[in-house]
């Protein structure tokens, strides 16, 4: 079972672990994350050592087709950001324990599967 955190819940955990104030720390998170999105609008890669990088990419166009009217419609080139996980981030999601009721699915990760040659 996925459950999910709120920017406001990590917010609260932030401000017992610091002592900061819950007000201060939801400015600076909010600064934060737009700053980033400032970044990538400027197409610049933003990386954190052994967490991740954020890059924005082209993804290009492509026909598809409705799948209930089956119409073909041109979908345009876009640009979409990407994140890939870094060292320390992958090693321990890979080490976290499996929770009780989570299933296999649960765990696969997302996207096409790697073949190994």
């Amino acid at each position: 079972m996925t459950t999910t955190s709120t920017k406001k819940e990590v917010i609260e955990r932030l401000s017992q672990r610091t002592g900061l104030k819950r007000q201060d720390v939801r400015l600076f998170v909010q600064e934060f994350l737009e700053q980033l999105v400032l970044e990538l609008k400027k197409g610049k890669r933003i990386e954190f050592r052994d967490f991740g990088i954020f890059e924005v990419r082209l993804r290009k166009g492509r026909q598809a087709q409705n799948p209930k009217t089956l119409v073909k419609v041109e979908v345009p080139t876009r640009r979409v950001v990407k994140f890939k996980p870094g060292r320390l981030l992958r090693e321990a999601v890979e080490r976290a324990p499996i929770q009780p009721g989570e299933t296999i699915s649960e765990l696969k990760p997302a996207g096409k599967a790697k073949v190994s040659r």
